[in-house]
């Protein structure tokens, strides 16, 4: 009889064959980009083509596509270190509260100084939390809009709230958000998600969803300490 596959193992499998796959698919991409180049340098009136503007996009899309490939397929591989988590969400808010203000959308924060030290991957954490503020943003499409972050010391660890008031989702849908390759956005790879879950759980922590068709969406990061 066939020794059964564990769920754990599958994944494994999964992710590898996913890397293999991205690794065969770059390097054809590269040479395909890299003819246009050429021939947009040698003849660049056909730039101004509508097809040249599809086919470049969708190029870009590829691209978008294979990076979350690698990073799904890379996320279980940690290298944590003591980290202050309260230092580096201000630090990740700094960095995409621009992106906020160029399209009207306020973001307000709760963090407390007092958070204790856990030992994380900064650099995955800040990817994690990065698809989740990318997230918030996608699901407004209104002009007032506004994503809440807070983290606070719990009895289990700290606890991170992600919340935004954008187009929420159905009960179905949050059954799902976190396979990978399923999306409801147009144009979005549904890996964003599957990435963070990964991460979150690598690091031993959990993540939930709460969502409310047309009122929004509220995500809840536990770290046990």
């Amino acid at each position: 009889m066939q020794d059964l596959i564990s769920p754990e193992q599958q994944e494994k499998e999964f992710r590898l064959t996913l890397s293999k796959f991205a690794h065969e698919i770059r390097n054809p991409l590269t040479l395909i980009q890299s003819g246009l180049q050429m021939m947009a340098a040698s003849h660049p009136e056909i730039t101004g083509y509508r097809e040249w503007e599809d086919i470049t996009e969708n190029l870009e899309y590829v691209k978008d596509l294979l990076k979350e490939t690698a990073d799904y397929s890379h996320a279980g591989q940690l290298f944590p270190e003591n980290t202050d988590l309260s230092c580096l969400l201000k630090s990740i808010i700094l960095s995409f509260r621009p992106s906020l203000e160029y399209l009207g959308i306020a973001l307000e924060t709760d963090i407390s100084d007092q958070l204790p030290p856990l030992y994380l991957d900064c650099i995955k954490i800040r990817q994690a939390f990065l698809n989740l503020l990318r997230n918030a943003q996608e699901a407004i499409c209104h002009s007032h809009g506004v994503i809440h972050i807070s983290a606070r010391s719990v009895p289990e660890g700290v606890r991170v709230t992600v919340s935004d008031n954008g187009c929420g989702m159905t009960e179905e849908q949050q059954k799902t958000i976190f396979q990978p390759f399923v999306t409801y956005k147009q144009g979005g790879t549904g890996l964003g998600l599957s990435v963070t879950r990964q991460i979150i759980e690598g690091h031993g922590g959990k993540i939930t969803v709460h969502s409310v068709p047309d009122q929004g969406t509220v995500f809840q990061i536990l770290f046990r300490g």
